[in-house]
């Protein structure tokens, strides 16, 4: 499985996720540009030790990435009206979360509208962090494999 950070901004943001894949036994791509230096204090303390345990990949174009790919892939989004638990991930699938401040641009909506899911929240407030929809996305996709990597 991948998780793909789309131009995160805040650091310790990043170094949960680092953490969560980490744990998860998940791969992590950043797309550039970042809000932040990866050699960033803040985000080494924020994913303490589990750097080393990573496989963190760089890229700077998301859209041609996807256009590459033959595994299942999905973009998680507070505009979308599927729920996340509605689709079944596979041990390949790659999960897609915005930056924390922007979000996710339209082209890839417009292209991909189908493979968009939902956290489901309360009407009229904020999103949720981008680390805790990052957990809880990946640990249903993670759940849905059986925990596949646990081992």
């Amino acid at each position: 499985m991948k998780l793909i950070l789309f131009q995160p901004q805040i650091p310790q943001n990043t170094g949960n996720a680092v953490r969560t894949c980490a744990v998860t036994g998940t791969d992590l791509i950043l797309v550039h540009p970042l809000g932040f230096d990866i050699s960033s204090r803040s985000l080494k303390r924020a994913g303490l030790d589990y750097w080393e345990g990573v496989n963190v990949e760089s890229i700077e174009d998301l859209f041609t990435y996807l256009e590459q790919q033959t595994v299942p892939f999905y973009f998680f989004s507070s505009k979308a009206k599927k729920l996340y638990t509605d689709v079944s991930y596979t041990t390949d699938s790659i999960l897609i979360f915005g930056s924390e401040t922007k979000g996710l641009p339209d082209i890839f909506f417009e292209r991909w509208p189908e493979k968009f899911v939902t956290l489901p929240m309360k009407e009229g407030v904020r999103c949720l962090n981008l680390a805790t929809s990052v957990g809880i996305g990946l640990y249903e996709a993670w759940r849905q494999t059986n925990f596949s990597n646990s081992k």
